[in-house]
């Protein structure tokens, strides 16, 4: 903090860590430091298969790599800063750090959210109009929605940083929370935090419209591979489908829990472990449902590890 005659700046944030776990931080940076290698490598198994596989070269398996790419950067906006503030005496970190991993957590949160949009609107195109599917979903228009997923998501937060970043920070300077976020920030700004609300209606409305159009999808999509006449091809579409929907509520259940919640206040246990659920869990367990309910998948990730053997074998 910066003191003058009347004021105090602040020009850093203090984290408040595990909550009741405070001097026992270390017994987790293992466990949290295993997830966070396995995030890193199975994502990044899984974007290298479908990109060397041409059999998975369509737009299903492109969105789930770039889904995969985006959820290494996605946890590593925070998880070792988490890492850090396990071991280290000062969990501290600067208001410029502190703006930049809210900037690039949400933003990428943002378009994997987006990306999810996208998936349920694919599969829908792909099950209950397989014919045109073809001249619907081509490589140009694939592209273009892979691309304007992630533009769009970092673009969108440009504005809400901007202003914070404006707000006088005066007061305490603890943010209760593992890493930083709108609401645990904005609480600490010394002016009307009347914008707390405003910001939870924006990222509420957000948050519904998104899971309104990936929901009325895949009842869509359900109804249509029940009136399957081949009991082999409702449980192909199902099995293509069970992973998204995975996916899906695993990413909205714990957003929804975070964000939906408006004036509502849980204990800060509760609110640490829902904050890990969708920063953490839900990673983590990304790249297992993908390569375990998909068949074309596990074919890929094979073949890629079997290569990588032989290389070193030959090396």
């Amino acid at each position: 903090m910066v003191r003058s005659n009347k004021t105090t700046t602040v020009n850093e944030f203090l984290f408040s860590g595990f909550p009741g776990l405070e001097h026992g931080s270390l017994f987790f940076f293992m466990p949290l430091c295993v997830i966070y290698i396995f995030i890193v490598i199975g994502n990044l198994i899984v974007f290298v298969a479908v990109r060397m596989d041409t059999r998975l070269h369509n737009p299903m398996y492109n969105f789930i790599s770039i889904f995969s790419f985006l959820e290494i950067w996605y946890t590593t906006a925070t998880i070792p800063k988490m890492l850090s503030n396990l071991i280290s005496q000062q969990r501290t970190i600067s208001m410029t750090g502190c703006l930049l991993q809210m900037y690039f957590f949400h933003s990428l949160g943002n378009s994997e959210g987006i990306l999810l949009t996208t998936m349920a609107i694919d599969r829908y195109v792909a099950i209950c109009n397989p014919l045109r599917y073809p001249t619907i979903m081509t490589p140009r228009l694939c592209a273009q929605l892979s691309v304007g997923s992630c533009v769009f998501g970092f673009l969108v937060l440009l504005p809400e940083i901007a202003w914070i970043s404006t707000l006088p920070f005066c007061g305490p300077n603890q943010i209760h929370q593992l890493f930083c976020d709108f609401e645990p920030v904005l609480r600490l700004a010394c002016t009307d935090t009347s914008m707390i609300l405003v910001e939870d209606v924006i990222h509420a409305v957000a948050i519904i419209f998104s899971v309104l159009i990936i929901a009325l999808s895949y009842i869509r999509i359900i109804t249509v591979i029940l009136r399957m006449p081949s009991v082999e091809g409702r449980q192909k579409a199902f099995s293509t489908c069970a992973a998204h929907l995975g996916v899906f509520l695993m990413f909205y259940g714990s957003v929804s829990l975070m964000y939906l919640r408006f004036s509502a206040t849980f204990p800060p246990i509760l609110d640490t472990a829902i904050a890990l659920m969708f920063a953490v869990l839900a990673p983590f367990f990304n790249p297992i449902i993908y390569s375990l309910r998909n068949k074309d998948m596990k074919i890929a990730i094979k073949k890629l590890l079997s290569s990588q053997r032989m290389e070193v074998s030959t090396a």
